[in-house]
C-alpha cells in the first residue's frame, strides 16, 4: 500500500473549520499522480505517448472531521483494472496523525488518447508498469459493464 503525507493548509479546511470536501478529491487525486510519477510514469511519458486520465466518478465517505495543525496520510491501491488497462480502479483511505481511518474513497476512471479524444488500452511499456503493482486480496479485472453500475447517463435541459 502506497501512503503520501499531507499539511493541512489553511485553503483546505471550510466554514466549519474542518478539511473541506474538494481537499479530499485534492487530496487522492495528487496521490495518484505522485505515486505514478514516482514510477516514472510522469507528465513527460504522458505527453510523448499523448495520452492523459480520465475520471468517471469519485466517490468520499466520511467517518470523522479532521482538522487543521496535524499531518494526514492518504493511502492508495490499484483495486481494479481491465485487462487492456483502458480502465482502473483506485482506493484510498484517509488517515490522521495517530493512524485513524476518517474517510475512505474510490474512484473509476479510463485513459484517452489526446488526439482522437477516445479511450484506449494502456501502450505495452505503461501497462507492463501497471500490472506489477501490488494489488489488494479483492484486486478485480474491470469490464465496459463495470464502469456502468451507477447507470447513470446525462439528460438535457430542453
Amino acid at each position: 500500500m502506497y501512503l503520501k503525507e499531507f499539511e493541512i493548509r489553511w485553503n483546505d479546511i471550510d466554514a466549519n473549520r474542518h478539511l473541506a470536501n474538494k481537499a479530499y478529491i485534492e487530496y487522492t487525486a495528487h496521490t495518484r499522480m505522485t505515486f505514478l510519477s514516482e514510477k516514472g510514469f510522469d507528465q513527460r511519458l504522458l505527453g510523448k505517448l499523448n495520452i492523459g486520465p480520465v475520471v468517471f466518478y469519485e466517490h468520499v465517505y466520511y467517518f470523522k472531521e479532521v482538522f487543521y495543525g496535524r499531518p494526514v496520510r492518504v493511502s492508495l491501491e490499484l483495486s481494479g483494472m481491465s485487462e487492456d488497462g483502458k480502465f482502473f480502479e483506485f482506493r484510498h483511505n484517509f488517515y490522521d496523525y495517530k493512524g485513524r481511518n476518517f474517510a475512505h474513497s474510490e474512484m473509476m476512471g479510463a485513459w484517452i488518447d489526446l488526439k482522437t479524444r477516445k479511450l484506449i488500452g494502456l501502450p505495452e511499456e505503461i501497462y507492463q508498469f501497471l500490472d506489477k503493482v501490488e494489488r489488494p486480496e479483492d484486486f478485480r479485472i474491470l469490464t465496459k459493464e463495470d464502469t456502468r453500475k451507477f447507470s447513470k447517463t446525462p439528460i438535457d435541459l430542453s
